[in-house]
């Protein structure tokens, strides 16, 4: 294993001391971030059309369905890449949605949490299961992508209120503005090393093996939480058409 460096070594008083001066900077983020927060619940909102089509378990459904007599939705738009293998789909969705497990304390605050696939229901329904998600999930079919999308991309986050039969989007985020729901990165943060990745501004001698266009979210060709699922004997054929089962007939 490569030597890595590590921080100076200090008496607990002298850690204690820089322990509370970092702390006064991270009171005043989270302040800023309660800032930002309170502006984005005073954004205007856009009408959305509430019986744009999408497609779920029971065949095709209206948006304000999935709200599922909720008045907010949260949407994770998951990229797709038709007729792949499990291990080809995108890692960056991966990673982030099979992090929102727990949905009973959005549901309790009146928001319904949901993933919209840009590939066919059956075969990113597949994959769904493969990974072990329960959250609701639906396709996009073609026709309800501009609508939703606006100019957008799959990859994105929006939030929707419902407001009797009409529906409008708030808010929308793409890029590091979807971390909120990785909370391995938040950890990683926190920790000395961080999250290794070579755009962060670390110390010398830090490792940083993971470059970021994908490559943090996998591991030997495939997206890392794939490597569970795999070990535990979960199928990840997407496309024989055989139920997804939990034997051993599995693909390397």
């Amino acid at each position: 294993m490569t030597a890595v460096n590590k921080p100076p070594v200090a008496s607990r008083r002298e850690w204690l001391t820089a322990v509370d001066t970092l702390r006064a900077r991270e009171k005043a983020h989270t302040r800023e971030g309660d800032a930002i927060a309170a502006a984005r619940r005073r954004l205007p909102m856009t009408e959305v059309d509430p019986s744009t089509p999408l497609v779920g378990g029971n065949g095709e459904v209206p948006l304000i369905d999935v709200f599922d007599g909720r008045t907010q939705l949260f949407v994770s738009y998951h990229m797709w890449h038709d007729g792949r293998p499990a291990a080809d789909q995108c890692e960056g969705c991966t990673f982030f949605t099979g992090q929102v497990r727990e949905l009973s304390y959005l549901h309790q605050r009146d928001v319904t949490f949901a993933v919209f696939c840009q590939g066919p229901f059956d075969e990113s329904e597949r994959y769904r299961r493969f990974m072990g998600w329960d959250m609701p999930w639906y396709s996009v079919p073609a026709e309800s992508r501009e609508p939703l999308l606006a100019g957008r991309h799959f990859g994105m986050k929006a939030s929707y209120l419902r407001d009797g039969e009409r529906v409008y989007e708030t808010y929308w985020t793409t890029g590091r503005g979807v971390e909120p729901m990785a909370p391995s990165y938040g950890i990683l943060d926190m920790t000395v090393h961080g999250r290794q990745e070579t755009w962060e501004d670390s110390p010398p001698g830090w490792p940083q093996p993971y470059e970021t266009l994908g490559q943090q979210f996998c591991k030997d060709g495939r997206p890392t939480a794939q490597w569970a699922r795999i070990t535990a004997g979960h199928d990840d054929d997407l496309h024989s058409g055989q139920p997804i089962t939990d034997g051993s007939g599995c693909c390397s």
